[in-house]
């Protein structure tokens, strides 16, 4: 039997014997998978985070016209523009869009690319990763996994230890002090 075959005949039978409580079951289904597990840096743990879904009006309202087309329209800010790019205080990167914690200071390095270049996230689980096939190439792109806003690209031409260079738009990103 096919898996979603399979799906369709239980949640059929969850309705049929549940009815009730199907909605909370439901609501319950909802809320899990709303729900993201992500590092925090001023909790020093993992915690759970819900996911932000905005409509386009939304962001526009929110972000200025530059944030809104490199994090929502996967644009790219001119190199070397960034105000961060030659930042080196220690602190914390967040996301522009939902300020999730992304990169730490103690990960960024000067790359000479004209973006902020990073060895590795604060944590694997805040970011999200997608194949990027603009420009006749293909590209791993970074966008925040709570928000879904772009935020550059990865490379493996990066320092040890992990040979990676997380190049990131200075527009999509804030910076929190330590």
């Amino acid at each position: 039997m096919y898996r979603r075959t399979f799906l369709k005949r239980v949640s059929t039978g969850v309705v049929l014997s549940c009815c009730g409580s199907f909605v909370a079951v439901g609501n319950l289904f909802a809320k899990v998978s709303d729900q993201i597990k992500v590092w925090s840096a001023v909790k020093g743990a993992y915690i759970m985070a819900s996911k932000v879904n905005k409509s386009k009006e939304e962001w526009q309202k929110i972000l200025t016209s530059e944030q809104f087309h490199v994090t929502r329209e996967h644009g790219t800010e001119r190199a070397f523009t960034g105000e961060h790019d030659k930042r080196y205080e220690a602190g914390v990167y967040q996301c522009i869009c939902c300020g999730q914690d992304l990169f730490s200071s103690d990960h960024k390095y000067d790359s000479g690319t004209g973006w902020p270049s990073y060895y590795q996230p604060i944590a694997i689980e805040n970011i999200g990763l997608t194949k990027d096939r603009s420009w006749l190439m293909v590209r791993n792109e970074i966008h925040c996994s709570r928000c879904k806003g772009h935020l550059g690209h990865v490379f493996e031409d990066g320092p040890q230890p992990t040979g990676l260079r997380y190049c990131i738009n200075s527009v999509s990103l804030d910076f929190v002090k330590a």
